[in-house]
């Protein structure tokens, strides 16, 4: 159902669903699940997003129609696209109430820092970006998934999946630990460095 693959400096997930109520949720569900994986905290606006492209293909494009989502993160910011086999372009619409049938695309330049539409060879699709993170976390990002890629134990051939994430974090602990042995050999106090690195971590964090 889903493919999570490295792109570029960041990740793509692709999950094709049928258009559907009862899918709505899902996707939701599978929209933070996805972000935590990458490590990525703020999931209610892309939940609310997802809800609202998926409420607009049911609603204009039709029950059970064939539609993909894709969840394309790279450092700093969240690109969301609804693909669909329609050629008809969305438009500003009244909120409705019903939180499965979407609020209004007029919702959707209130949360994300730009979004449009383009066709497609199958129809169209309509995409998003949100902004998650500033300069500063990005290039600490950018640096550890460096530093993970080229550390032992490391397989970028992997798929991604719960293995990959599971071997990603044993080599982020054997990183650290490796570290701080460093830290030791040196005379430096590895609870010291702990703290340090906790604090820097919590100030930019917040």
């Amino acid at each position: 159902m889903s493919g999570d693959y490295p792109s570029g400096n960041g990740y793509r997930c692709v999950l094709p669903f049928a258009a559907l109520p009862a899918e709505v949720p899902l996707l939701r569900k599978a929209t933070t699940a996805q972000l935590g994986l990458w490590g990525v905290t703020t999931a209610g606006e892309a939940e609310l997003v997802v809800t609202e492209l998926a409420a607009n293909v049911i609603k204009h494009v039709g029950e059970g129609a064939s539609a993909t989502l894709v969840l394309e993160w790279r450092c700093g910011r969240l690109r969301i696209e609804m693909h669909d086999k329609s050629d008809q372009s969305p438009v500003l619409r009244r909120a409705d109430c019903d939180a499965e049938c979407g609020r209004g695309l007029h919702m959707l330049a209130a949360v994300v820092a730009n979004w449009g539409t383009v066709a497609t060879a199958l129809g169209k699709a309509v995409w998003c970006e949100l902004e998650l993170g500033g300069e500063a976390a990005c290039r600490r990002m950018e640096r550890a998934t460096e530093a993970l890629q080229n550390y032992q134990g490391y397989d970028d051939s992997m798929p991604q999946g719960p293995r990959h994430e599971a071997l990603l974090k044993e080599s982020a602990i054997e990183l650290i630990a490796d570290l701080l042995h460093w830290t030791s050999a040196r005379g430096l106090d590895p609870d010291d460095v702990l703290d340090q690195a906790q604090m820097h971590y919590e100030a930019e964090a917040a």
